[in-house]
């Protein structure tokens, strides 16, 4: 069987390499008699390098090529790799992809597609990079009802925030240490500001909950704003801030998504995973919380779960896997301002007296944290589970000025 790669950047290099390095047991793994590389699709010209024969600048060269069975994915973005994508499907040949912007947008259409065909839309990298996560939900959590999954699921902002917690480093002075060192573009916005995690929640809430989720439908607000002194009363409240994409099902079968910063205890599993490695929780009815932990990106990492789910679609290429979800309806995803957490609140004041009167007379009895260094004028408090609408409208009242508000959780 013959495999062709869309992208050779990063990842699609990566996968090159590890489909040449561990050639022998890959195919062995396959069923197949062969898995040959023959293509490989990218407007830049790679003189010198060992596939340079390879190349081609035409994507009808893997489109009418009847032998190629399999199609790698890794340009990044919905266009063109949709109407890529798309093509390959209905050529009836499988596809592979590590990219998350695709999957949370045209996830659903493009594994209806994959159905009708009798091929395989499969992408295991395109959330937690080399962390397998996607196969372990369908097969090895089966037996079980989701009920909520939350993570790590960004290693730039994750890194940024292992810099201010360990080291008191800020967010400015955290993020050019991480473009310095390769974990963050030049434009760090995708990261900093949740959207790429945004993207990865939505392909998990999805895969967890049965029905399409898209991005504009997650509430998502990234790192931009913590400050050292979110840090501090994070400590002495007992905890650490980490960027969170969670997903939880109710009852009535609506769900929540959220990306956020959030307080997580010192004891949670997912306190300790530091610098660029992600984590995924997985609250089951059955087995009770599972994490997956792992790099989250890189090329190597990454091109392991692509080449992995190559594998995959070898072993059944005369089939396809079941699983997927139905498209979005309406009304799924509830409000985020509907969803009760208890806040965290750093403001500052000129009355402390009457601001926690104010306080007082807003949320009751709340949760006063304190460290060695806070400014004089400033208080830092924890309150009871509210609606964010309901918040919104008591802390608009207090004698403050809020200088920050982070969601506290459970995990």
């Amino acid at each position: 069987m013959n495999i062709a790669i869309m992208g050779y950047g990063v990842v699609g290099s990566g996968v090159a390499e590890v489909l040449k390095k561990n050639h022998a047991s890959i195919v062995k793994k396959s069923t197949q008699d062969e898995l040959e590389l023959v293509r490989i699709l990218d407007l830049r010209d790679f003189p010198g390098d060992e596939n340079e024969k390879l190349f081609t600048k035409d994507f009808n060269d893997i489109l009418n090529d009847d032998s190629i069975g399999i199609v790698v994915e890794t340009m990044g973005g919905v266009n063109p790799a949709y109407d890529f994508v798309l093509a390959c499907l209905k050529a009836g040949k499988s596809v592979v992809t590590s990219n998350k912007e695709l999957v949370a947008a045209k996830g659903c259409e493009l594994l209806r597609v994959a159905e009708e065909m009798n091929v395989n839309f499969m992408f295991e990298a395109s959330v937690g990079g080399g962390i397998p996560i996607i196969r372990p939900i369908i097969n090895c959590l089966a037996a079980n009802e989701i009920d909520e999954i939350a993570g790590i699921l960004n290693g730039t902002t994750n890194f940024i925030l292992t810099k201010m917690i360990n080291e008191g480093m800020t967010f400015e002075a955290a993020l050019k240490i991480a473009q310095e060192l390769g974990y963050a573009e030049r434009d760090p916005s995708a990261d900093v500001e949740g959207k790429d995690a945004c993207r990865k929640i939505c392909i998990l809430a999805s895969l967890c909950f049965g029905n399409h989720v898209y991005p504009d439908e997650v509430y998502t607000e990234g790192i931009t704003e913590i400050a050292l002194a979110d840090v501090e009363y994070a400590k002495a409240w007992g905890g650490v801030i980490k960027l969170l994409g969670r997903a939880t099902r109710y009852g009535d079968g609506k769900i929540s998504a959220m990306v956020s910063p959030a307080f997580i205890r010192c004891s949670s599993q997912l306190a300790g995973v530091d610098d660029v490695f992600n984590a995924i929780l997985v609250r089951g009815d059955a087995i009770g919380d599972v994490v997956f932990y792992g790099r989250g990106a890189g090329k190597l990492p990454t091109a392991s779960a692509v080449v992995a789910d190559v594998v995959d679609c070898a072993r059944h290429s005369a089939s396809r896997k079941v699983f997927g979800w139905e498209d979005s309806i309406a009304d799924y995803v509830v409000n985020y301002k509907d969803i009760k957490h208890p806040f965290f609140v750093r403001a500052s004041f000129t009355d402390e007296a009457a601001a926690k009167q104010s306080i007082a007379d807003a949320f009751g009895e709340v949760e006063y944290l304190t460290y060695e260094g806070a400014a004089a004028n400033e208080l830092g408090f924890v309150t009871a589970p509210v609606a964010q609408s309901e918040f919104d409208e008591k802390i608009a009242k207090a004698a403050l000025t809020v200088g920050s508000v982070i969601r506290v959780t459970d995990y």
